[in-house]
C-alpha cells in the first residue's frame, strides 16, 4: 500500500544516484513500493537529478511554495536553509504537506494528521524526511524519532 510521502531537499545539480541513495537510506525497512509521492520546494521544478530519480521509479513529484513550507513548524531549523531560502527547512515540511495533500480542507474535522516517520536524515548532502497520515503510520522505523504534527 502506498502510504509514504518523501520530502527531499538537495543542492543544485544533485545527481539522481545521490538522491536515490539518500532515499533508500532513509526508507530503512520500508520499500519504494510504499512511496505515494516525493515532494520538494517549487524552486526544484527543473532539478534534473530529482526529476530523473522520480521518473526512474515512476514516483509522482509534488512541489510546495515557500509560503506553504513556512507554515509548517520545524523542530530543528536549518540556518543554511533559512539563509538561502528564508524558511526553516525543506524535507520535513514537504513530507508533512505531501502526506495530507489532496485532502478537502472544508472537512478539516476529519482531516488526517500527518506524522513524521523519519525525521530529517542527511546522506551525501541530500536531506530526506518521510511522513504519513496517523492512520497509516503504525509501523516503526529504525531511524524513527516519530513526531506527530497537526497541519493547519
Amino acid at each position: 500500500m502506498k502510504t509514504l510521502s518523501v520530502g527531499v531537499g538537495c543542492r543544485l545539480h544533485s545527481p539522481a544516484e545521490q538522491i536515490e541513495a539518500a532515499v533508500r537510506a532513509a526508507l530503512g525497512a520500508h520499500s519504494f513500493d510504499e512511496i505515494r509521492t516525493v515532494a520538494s520546494i517549487d524552486a526544484k521544478t527543473r532539478e534534473a537529478g530529482l526529476l530523473e530519480f522520480c521518473a526512474r521509479h515512476a514516483l509522482p513529484l509534488t512541489f510546495f511554495s515557500l509560503e506553504q513550507i513556512a507554515s509548517i513548524r520545524v523542530a530543528e531549523p536549518s540556518a543554511t536553509v533559512r539563509e538561502h531560502l528564508g524558511v526553516d527547512g525543506v524535507c520535513e515540511p514537504c513530507a508533512l504537506l505531501a502526506a495530507t495533500a489532496g485532502f478537502d480542507e472544508s472537512t478539516a474535522a476529519n482531516a488526517p494528521q500527518a506524522r513524521l516517520l523519519v525525521r530529517k536524515t542527511i546522506h551525501a548532502g541530500i536531506t530526506v524526511a518521510i511522513a504519513s497520515t496517523a492512520a497509516n503510520a503504525n509501523r516503526e522505523h529504525p531511524n524513527n524519532d516519530t513526531q506527530q504534527q497537526d497541519l493547519p
